[in-house]
């Protein structure tokens, strides 16, 4: 009776492979696969560039003009007069200083954009939140009244506001709610459809199995995974409320008193467009320049957090 031979390979020849971690492997997780990304692209650098210089512009006009903004200064000797030595871009049909108003209107237009986004963002996360986690008769009540706003346009809804509003009361706040207050409804659809999405994930079925009420799960673990889509419809909305403040001061329904804007002066300008249309030009450029780095840097952020678009690229 024959013995079966066995055969064993030699263990110095056997290449034996174990499963390790590399700890030597870069970090990845969505934002910074987005930074590594937007980093790469110029566009995103020449946007927060730009967005950046309004932004300090906004915040400490004195560091870009040493003239005062104030009616004194203004002299009707210097109407439409081209640009000289301190006045880079000539002077308004008034005798202002073109460049002077420039800096001194960023704040209004960034203070004022920042707010109706802030206030806009705010009120829609609420409600596209609760809407999208709790369901049931709340979703459908939240719902139906974004419906309702949504079918508002927010612009033609602060302009009635702001009409109706006194002189006196027409202060940056009151435009950002006139602004924000009709403009959450968008936010907040894309917010409820982003936190029906997370709500399924496994880790937030585990935290209500072990016992986590319902509002904590969605404050600690629902919301913090849903703010990509958020931030980026805010960065585009920063752009889109500068524009709405701009129009609302070009209808001459803005903000009251001597307040320096764009809008402000673009409407002035439009009557000199044939005999000085620079006055007219500058003001436009640099809401152009604003609204066009909020607005990209928000398109260029949603490309990035994208996984499908930077695969496509």
């Amino acid at each position: 009776m024959s013995r079966n031979t066995h055969f064993v390979a030699p263990v110095a020849e056997a290449e034996v492979v174990v499963d390790q971690v590399r700890v030597d492997e870069k970090r990845s997780n969505l934002w910074l696969d987005a930074w590594r990304d937007m980093r790469k692209r110029p566009l995103f650098w020449v946007s927060v560039v730009v967005g950046l210089i309004i932004v300090v512009m906004a915040a400490f006009p004195s560091l870009f003009t040493n003239i005062s903004p104030s009616g004194g200064v203004c002299s009707l000797a210097n109407s439409n007069g081209e640009p000289e030595a301190g006045h880079p871009l000539g002077f308004t049909r008034q005798g202002c200083d073109i460049w002077t108003r420039i800096a001194y209107g960023a704040r209004t237009s960034v203070v004022v954009g920042l707010l109706a986004t802030l206030i806009g963002t705010g009120v829609g996360l609420v409600m596209g939140a609760f809407a999208g986690f709790y369901g049931g008769w709340l979703d459908s009540l939240l719902s139906r009244v974004g419906d309702i706003f949504f079918t508002i346009p927010y612009i033609i809804a602060a302009i009635v506001v702001m009409t109706v509003m006194p002189a006196e009361q027409r202060t940056m706040l009151t435009l950002a709610f006139a602004i924000g207050g009709f403009s959450w409804a968008s936010t907040a659809r894309i917010v409820r459809a982003e936190i029906l999405r997370v709500k399924q994930s496994d880790y937030v079925m585990a935290s209500i199995a072990i016992g986590m009420s319902r509002f904590r799960t969605l404050v600690v673990h629902v919301l913090p995974n849903a703010m990509a889509p958020v931030i980026v419809v805010a960065t585009i909305g920063l752009g889109n409320a500068i524009v709405a403040e701009s129009v609302l001061a070009f209808l001459g329904v803005g903000l009251g008193g001597d307040t320096i804007s764009w809008g402000a002066d673009i409407g002035q300008a439009q009557t000199t467009i044939r005999t000085a249309p620079m006055a007219l030009f500058w003001p436009s450029l640099a809401l152009t320049c604003a609204v066009l780095a909020f607005i990209t840097l928000g398109e260029i952020l949603r490309d990035a957090l994208d996984p499908k678009a930077r695969a496509e690229r």
